[in-house]
């Protein structure tokens, strides 16, 4: 039995009947600590799809144990151990959703809401009895944000958060900093946000969230259950720092230009030197408290381009080091694990690339000297999954070739207008991929070293926005991928059936739809 619900659910168990949900349907609880998860599913029904539920009976919620579904594997963001799996019954009689969190049974509410979008019809849903009993695969479920390359204020962070929750993914990594700006105050370190924070890539306009404005998102996210992740990218891709601080610079700066306004800077924060390690500390003083949720921070450590490979492996290691002192665990990128890490660490695996089959003649875009730089980058790639295995580092799947929501489009969209935009959204050196690409793979098969799911902690989608000029540009690149994202990262059946998946992914339409959020018009998917 396929029901509209993604990520799909472990079991599902089809009956006779119907039960019929209207305005005058409303929620019991059998515990207090339930009021907040039926509060925001009534919140969450009407804004998916307008209908406000103002009965007192109907869905009953009870805390009790899910055992059909096996434990989940991997590790949460925030550091806690806590069940998510929940079961979901649906008679002539009524609603009934449990789990023995409050958590696990906002994750079932999330796919009553999914259920009662794909059925609702003239103010009431038909909803057909069904047993569901469900829970993730993997603890770590997340999308990577980049807020630098184009700044996206909380309004639009807030919506992200929103399709995160609805798909049960549960982290939101964001990426606060890098070459073209700084997002996050430090107090004692003003000019990051009075020089750094000015602008984005090109000419597009700066912008940095305050603490104010942090406290709201990581409280918003943190009552959907996602988790907000920092990252604080370094040594490399850090031109916003030195144009703050540019004492910290190294004495002589470097790039590669491309000749269209864009080059590639070959700068670094440098190991050796002691106003580096004042600025770090300074840094994580500051950030650390903003993110009370997460038991992690992201330290970057990727592409640091003309650095050293012994400077790099000193500098990350250093790092690491001063996150643990502060009583937080160390993420980063897959060239984190060139540098000394252990099992306390997370290593995120994204270089699918398979640089030896690469056609390096579709890279005619690239200056002459920038090839060899990126072909050498990919191939020392290949060791970082399998070192960091060794050392019993474990990681997060965020491979490019299938989550990196940055390549361009390769389905066609019925709109034209988005086929404008497809032409410019995307970069072109990825290659386009389409909507059956990003459920056509699983993270424990195609990720280099991994046998079991107890080497990852999870999976993780990117959207990276070179190309994106607008809030608009930014969810017609998150959907209909992140249900894909989804899919992978939560349910236990694999490979995925791409026209059952593509079946369910039409039944999420209506609830975008009344939400406003923009998404690709695939002609592979049949939308309601």
């Amino acid at each position: 039995m396929s029901l509209p619900v993604i990520p799909a659910p472990a079991q599902t168990t089809a009956a006779d009947g119907t039960y019929t949900l209207t305005a005058t349907t409303g929620i019991t609880v059998t515990t207090p600590e339930l009021a907040g998860p039926a509060t925001r599913f009534i919140q969450d029904v009407a804004l998916d799809t307008g209908l406000e539920l103002t009965g007192t009976a109907g869905i009953t919620l009870a805390i009790e144990p899910v055992d059909e579904v096996d434990p989940v594997a991997g590790l949460r963001a925030d550091g806690e151990s806590v069940d998510e799996r929940h079961g979901l019954e649906i008679t002539g009689e009524g609603i009934r959703v449990w789990g023995p969190t409050p958590e696990a049974v906002h994750r079932g509410l999330t796919s009553l809401r999914q259920l009662i979008s794909a059925h609702l019809q003239d103010g009431s849903a038909v909803l057909p009895a069904t047993r569901i009993a469900d829970g993730p695969r993997f603890a770590w479920r997340g999308l990577s944000f980049d807020v630098v390359r184009t700044f996206h204020g909380p309004d639009e962070v807030r919506r992200v958060i929103d399709m995160l929750a609805l798909y049960k993914l549960n982290v939101l990594h964001l990426h606060l900093t890098d070459d073209q700006g700084w997002r996050v105050e430090v107090p004692s370190r003003p000019a990051l946000t009075e020089v750094g924070a000015r602008g984005a890539l090109g000419d597009r306009p700066g912008g940095y969230y305050s603490q104010a404005e942090l406290a709201e998102l990581v409280q918003y996210a943190a009552e959907r259950y996602v988790t907000v992740v920092p990252e604080i990218d370094m040594p490399g891709h850090t031109t916003a720092v030195f144009a703050a601080y540019p004492e910290l610079a190294p004495t002589e700066l470097r790039s590669i230009d491309f000749g269209d306004g864009n080059s590639v800077p070959l700068n670094a924060l440098q190991p050796d030197r002691a106003e580096t390690w004042a600025f770090v500390e300074d840094v994580l003083d500051a950030v650390i408290p903003q993110f009370p949720q997460s038991a992690y921070v992201h330290i970057g450590g990727d592409e640091t381009w003309g650095m050293p490979d012994e400077d790099h492996a000193a500098f990350v290691e250093r790092a690491a080091a001063l996150v643990r002192a502060r009583g937080k665990k160390v993420v980063g990128w897959q060239e984190i694990a060139r540098g000394a890490t252990g099992p306390d660490d997370v290593a995120q695996y994204w270089i699918s690339i398979d640089v030896d089959a690469m056609d390096t003649g579709n890279a005619p875009r690239l200056p002459e000297n920038v090839l060899p730089m990126l072909l050498e980058h990919f191939q020392k790639a290949k060791l970082d999954a399998p070192k960091a295995l060794a050392a019993g580092t474990r990681l997060i799947a965020s491979p490019t070739t299938w989550v990196y929501f940055d390549r361009p489009h390769g389905d066609p969209s019925s709109d034209p207008a988005q086929e404008e935009a497809r032409k410019r959204l995307g970069l072109e050196f990825y290659g386009p991929a389409t909507l059956r690409d990003g459920i056509s793979w699983d993270p424990v098969e195609n990720t280099p070293g991994v046998t079991s799911t107890d080497q990852l902690v999870g999976v993780e989608a990117a959207i990276w926005c070179e190309t994106i000029l607008s809030s608009e540009d930014l969810e017609l690149m998150l959907l209909p991928r992140l249900p894909g994202a989804a899919e992978k990262a939560w349910s236990h059946h694999t490979p995925t059936d791409w026209p059952a998946y593509a079946t369910r992914l039409a039944q999420q339409s209506p609830t975008w739809r009344h939400r406003t959020w923009t998404w690709h018009h695939s002609t592979e998917i049949p939308w309601q």
